[in-house]
């Protein structure tokens, strides 16, 4: 008979960019003794994900970290804001004519708002109806994201993770795993020559994922078609280029919105070395250097201007349009998040949003599970949860290369899109839908609450909702002081934060169920009761 052996971990992540950071983040909120090992022995400054949605931000706030969050804001808005002020500087005799034109014209005094892109249609912030009852509530955590790049956010995670004690080995690749023989759980093998025994692991190894791989996920989607660069460089020409999105009869270009930063998009097909994943992640094998040359003969091709030249390239990364998404998250002690759960082109910047939510929703069941408070079968509620976004988020990426086509149906196409999108109607959806204002998840209860981010209340004794919630545990907010509602969250130990304290803003509410991810599971009006509260209250946290 084998002699069961302690695992050296409950859960081993593999890697270590921001999704993977953060899930290990949740993964010890909640109990769990986790270790991540990351290929990379430096964070990796190439550049990707210039910031993140209203989601996203909002995501990081309930875990107290809008302060780290508001500095890397602070420090980014200003170069971008200064290149594009110094772009829409024009020659003073046009100024002039301009204005004589708009003498005694009722002609707005300020430029219109940037309020994000579909597919390089610009929105105009002044079309935005921020009345929308999508946006009521959302908290200080409100655009604060939107110009946080993705190499900010992972220091700010990495700082984060180092604080709560999680383990971080950096410069150790995962080569392969086992099931455990001798107990539940995984033989990690790791490039050092150690093997890790672990309960779980996590594959949060980007789109070439090594885990996905081994662990033999289905991957199902749809072929790519284009050839993406981005990039910092230093160039001359370049203020020939235009400023911001740019639409050609070959294909896309960007210039911005900091200086030296660019974007082409060209429908020739995939990368050659590489036609059937996003080709920067965390797993697989390096790709070869993009030089100067390449970028500057794709930069010339896509927008047609001949004098510009890219003397030195600061970082750069290819990227295709390809869309999968793996059929389900979990297979027995190996899950998926991130990017190694599925891949898709970087229009709309939702991937590092949608890998967030991943994170989140993934870390408190999982810790639950691995302190055994709670069954396995609430890691069902993961794929549940979040496959339906992300197929969305896939779709929405496919839309965008639809429009972006350059042939003449989709230029037709695009002109309809961008005539809606210049509404207030359109502008405020397609603001609704980047920034993810509208994710839900379907949970039983008839509140119309029930399954939708909490708002963020603003309390009677000066806090917010999201205060209460930096813990990672779920709060039971009672606003009615209501002794039979407390007594029904009795005996869920530590994971329910019961907080009694009026709501002037919102009086009809009677109190709220908010799991640790920050959705609401269970909510009810005044002359409601408590009724299904105890249902709601067993089904996720399990009474001991």
């Amino acid at each position: 008979m084998r002699t069961a052996h302690k695992n050296d971990y409950d859960v081993v992540v593999a890697g270590g960019g921001p999704v993977g950071l953060f899930l290990a983040c949740e993964l010890r909120l909640g109990g769990a003794d986790v270790l991540v090992v990351e290929r990379l022995a430096e964070v990796d400054e190439t550049i990707k994900a210039g910031g993140m949605n209203t989601a996203g931000a909002v995501t990081l706030y309930r875990r107290g970290l809008l302060p780290d969050l508001t500095a890397a804001w602070e420090r980014n808005r200003w170069r971008m804001r200064a290149f594009l002020g110094d772009r829409e500087q024009e020659p003073k005799q046009k100024q002039k004519q301009k204005q004589k034109q708009k003498q005694g014209a009722d002609a707005p005094r300020t430029p219109p708002k940037f309020a994000g892109h579909f597919a390089g249609i610009m929105m105009r912030g002044d079309l935005f109806d921020d009345s929308d009852p999508a946006f009521a509530d959302i908290g200080p955590a409100d655009g604060v994201g939107l110009g946080v790049p993705q190499v900010e956010l992972e220091r700010i995670l990495g700082a984060r993770a180092e604080r709560l004690g999680v383990e971080v080995r950096r410069g150790v690749e995962l080569t392969g795993f086992d099931p455990d023989e001798d107990a539940d759980g995984v033989v990690v093998h790791l490039g050092s020559g150690e093997d890790v025994r672990t309960g779980w692991l996590v594959g949060c190894d980007g789109g070439r994922s090594t885990v996905r791989k081994l662990a033999g996920f289905d991957f199902p989607g749809t072929e790519p078609e284009i050839t993406g660069y981005q990039a910092v460089v230093e160039m001359s020409g370049g203020e020939r280029l235009g400023a911001g999105w740019n639409t050609t009869d070959v294909g896309t270009y960007v210039n911005g919105p900091f200086p030296g930063r660019i974007l082409t998009v060209e429908f020739d097909g995939p990368p050659a070395d590489l036609p059937h994943a996003r080709l920067r992640s965390r797993g697989g094998t390096p790709i070869a250097p993009i030089t100067a040359e390449e970028l500057q003969a794709a930069l010339r091709r896509v927008s047609g201007v001949d004098e510009v030249t890219i003397h030195e390239v600061h970082s750069s990364t290819r990227f295709t349009d390809n869309a999968r998404q793996a059929s389900g998250y979990r297979k027995g002690r190996v899950l998926l998040a991130g990017d190694a759960a599925h891949v898709h082109s970087p229009f709309g910047g939702q991937g590092l949003n949608l890998g967030l939510g991943d994170a989140m929703n993934l870390g408190w069941k999982l810790a639950a599970v691995v302190r055994g408070v709670a069954p396995e079968t609430l890691l069902d509620s993961y794929t549940a949860e979040r496959h339906p976004i992300g197929a969305w988020v896939l779709d929405w990426t496919r839309a965008q290369i639809a429009v972006m086509r350059p042939d003449r149906h989709a230029r037709a196409l695009r002109r309809v899109v961008t005539d809606l999108a210049l509404t207030s109607a359109g502008t405020t959806y397609l603001v609704k839908q980047i920034s993810g204002v509208w994710q839900h998840y379907d949970l039983p209860g008839d509140h119309p609450l029930t399954g939708q981010s909490a708002p963020d209340l603003e309390l009677a004794d000066g806090t917010r909702l999201g205060d209460h919630l930096h813990d990672g545990r779920a709060v039971l907010l009672d606003l009615v002081d209501d002794p039979k509602l407390r007594a029904r969250a009795e005996g869920y130990g530590d994971r329910v934060d019961v907080v009694t304290v009026a709501c002037p803003g919102r009086p009809e509410l009677t109190g709220l169920l908010v799991r640790p991810d920050g959705f609401v599971a269970w909510a009810a009006d005044r002359g409601d009761g408590g009724h299904g509260l105890e249902e709601t209250l067993d089904h996720w946290f399990v009474a001991t």
